[in-house]
């Protein structure tokens, strides 16, 4: 791996963690809980680190979530539990999401933490994903007495955290770490299984469980629909990043990376997919890269820590320009991208575009099991009571399968609420023998 697409380490020492973690006012009302989506106990796992209890910090975190190391990394802080900081209207906002990571990562390197596995005799539950939402509900249930099934259709678990946040912001073996915490909890985890295609839920609920959870995700990118998009060089974004994940992996050579050496690269769109392609093709070697976008600065959907971290990269922006026409040769092969920028055309040249302007989750699990509806856009209609069930009894769904594509955190607490869901829907189910 060349030293551009490492994670760059600036995890706080033992002294710098407690510094400042003792800047913490410990507020009566924590606005900075309040910004949190999942709710953390953050004035009091930081007044444990502010007293050197290591252990007692991360017992407090693990209350409330089960990839701290994950969401100390890739949260948009800066708009949620920092952002709503007191101390942040002096510019002086304690920097909770590296606490975390810091309370996270000393743990796992010192092993300071060994839960509590209750006997697994509440139920057995499957779960479909192994992202965000996926591993959210897995270790939540393990914790509460379930017997927990976990299906993943790539060869190892992690889902959009192991295949599509790029090394430089999350890496590899902090998602590793996370998803193996979560095995010792009792979960087992079965790779390269591709539900809907080598097992139905139906055979699922007949080899015995009592319900199933979808956290696939949004698994297929949405397209841009002008003229030439079947061009060779027009590419999605998620595919392109999870070609450069395998690369990164050794499981794939450099050639199945659809950006090469040299190219000249635009991006269409700009949210955090956005970023992450534009940063990426820079790793993998591509001489220009543009992100295409139809309005201003001001609209885009990525965080600004992410569209900062590609500006300092070096990507390029053209703002007010909306595609019009993929360009190509009598070949068949991509050659520029024709947009109108500010009511004038012009054909930008590249060798390759990378789309990234949305996803919608895949229909391969609704298509070979009757009785799941989804809305109009494709997602999975749920309940509110149990919380997250289909239209199909004993399934559940949460996370970017049934809302729009979000954060990580956002994610998990649509999958805590799930797991709430579940457990009231199975404990029913064997309270009346049904």
């Amino acid at each position: 791996m060349d030293e551009h697409s490492k994670y760059v380490d600036t995890s706080y020492t033992m002294k710098e963690a407690i510094v400042e973690a003792q800047r913490c006012l410990n507020c009566k009302k924590p606005m900075c809980r309040t910004g949190c989506p999942i709710e953390n106990d953050i004035p009091d796992f930081i007044h444990a680190l502010s007293k050197g209890n290591l252990g007692e910090a991360r017992h407090i975190l693990a209350e409330k979530t089960n990839l701290p190391a994950v969401c100390g990394r890739v949260c948009p802080h800066e708009t949620q539990c920092q952002g709503h900081c007191v101390l942040g209207k002096k510019g002086e906002a304690i920097h909770i999401g590296k606490l975390e990571q810091f309370i996270a990562d000393f743990d796992a390197e010192m092993e300071l933490t060994r839960e509590n596995i209750p006997p697994k005799t509440r139920g057995n539950v499957a779960v479909i994903g192994s992202g965000p939402a996926g591993l959210t509900v897995a270790g939540d249930l393990a914790h509460m007495g379930f017997n927990v099934t976990v299906y993943e259709a790539e060869s190892e678990p992690g889902g959009v955290l192991l295949y599509g946040i790029p090394e430089f912001r999350l890496p590899k073996d902090v998602v590793r770490r996370e998803t193996k915490r979560i095995a010792e909890l009792g979960v087992s985890f079965i790779t390269n299984v591709l539900v809907g295609d080598d097992i139905t839920l139906d055979q699922m609920f007949e080899r015995g469980f009592d319900a199933i959870f979808i956290g696939t995700g949004t698994a297929l990118s949405k397209e841009l629909n002008i003229p030439g998009k079947e061009l060779k060089g027009v590419i999605q974004s998620h595919y392109f990043l999870r070609m450069v994940a395998l690369y990164r992996s050794g499981e794939l050579g450099r050639d199945e990376v659809p950006v090469a050496e040299g190219d000249n690269v635009l991006i269409i769109g700009a949210g955090n997919v956005a970023m992450d392609a534009s940063r990426q093709s820079i790793r993998m070697g591509a001489k220009n890269v543009t992100v295409v976008y139809r309005s201003t600065f001001e609209t885009i959907s990525a965080a600004q820590i992410e569209y900062e971290g590609a500006v300092d990269d070096g990507v390029k922006f053209m703002w007010n320009s909306t595609p019009i026409k993929y360009v190509g040769d009598a070949d068949g092969k991509l050659i520029g991208l024709k947009v109108n920028q500010n009511g004038t055309e012009l054909i930008v040249p590249a060798d390759k575009v990378l789309v990234a302007i949305g996803a919608k989750p895949a229909r391969r699990i609704i298509s070979t099991t009757k009785g799941i509806e989804v809305n109009e856009n494709g997602y999975l209609i749920t309940s509110e009571r149990p919380y997250g069930m289909t239209t199909l009894k004993g399934v559940f769904a949460g996370g970017d399968v049934v809302h729009q594509p979000a954060t990580v955190v956002l994610a998990m607490k649509e999958a805590k609420k799930v797991v709430e869901g579940i457990a009231a829907y199975v404990d029913a189910v064997k309270l009346l023998g049904l």
